[in-house]
């Protein structure tokens, strides 16, 4: 199923939640336009910006007036409305399955190899050492049992992969080294030959004279 219009995406472009989206919006091979919101100008703060999501954040799709924020709900949407069933099983153990890894994506990512990169690209007061351990421990986790499979389930990739995989790929930009993870390497590399993959923005190092 075809969206009758193209969807719109509101985005920044540095933002790997915004990334998830965008993400699998290629991968559905969905027709879409983005709005570029200028966090650091504060543009998400708009009353314009904050009717389509109150909470003042990115990503936000308007699917010919059907308005969905928050990343991992547009990628449940986009399941449920326009992706196969592999992409978000319908079943109850498996459809389990993947919010167990949606959970982690908005837990242990987004307060390990997330936060740290918040820390180290974009210089905020964050507890960078903390953010960085808890990484390790969740690296730790994944790698174990991605010794074993091919993505995050299984076989083939589910809304799962997509919704971990902005931040852990970009973990190095928060001093989270991934050679030590050669099966987590292996699986950000299968997620990077899917079909109309479109990558993460690589961000330089901070310069605080910059900021």
């Amino acid at each position: 199923m075809q969206a009758s219009s193209p969807i719109t995406l509101y985005r920044s472009i540095v933002s790997g939640h915004a990334h998830r989206a965008e993400l699998f919006l290629s991968l559905l091979g969905l027709a879409y336009t983005t709005v570029d919101i200028d966090l650091r100008a504060g543009e998400q703060k708009n009353p314009e910006f904050l009717k389509l999501n109150p909470f003042g954040q990115v990503p936000v799709i308007d699917d010919n007036g059907t308005v969905v924020a928050d990343s991992n709900a547009i990628l449940v949407y986009l399941a449920l409305r326009y992706g196969d069933e592999h992409w978000l099983p319908r079943d109850p153990v498996h459809a389990a399955q993947v919010q167990r890894w949606l959970s982690v994506a908005a837990g242990e990512i987004a307060f390990g190899p997330a936060l740290a990169r918040i820390g180290k690209r974009f210089g905020r007061p964050v507890d960078i050492e903390a953010a960085q351990q808890r990484a390790q421990r969740l690296f730790g986790i994944m790698e174990t049992q991605l010794q074993a499979r091919s993505f995050l389930l299984g076989d083939a990739p589910t809304i799962a992969d997509i919704a971990c995989y902005s931040y852990i790929v970009r973990a190095p930009e928060g001093d989270i080294p991934l050679d030590p993870y050669p099966a987590i390497r292996a699986w950000l590399a299968r997620i990077e030959a899917l079909p109309r993959f479109v990558p993460m923005i690589e961000l330089p190092p901070f310069n605080a004279k910059a900021a």
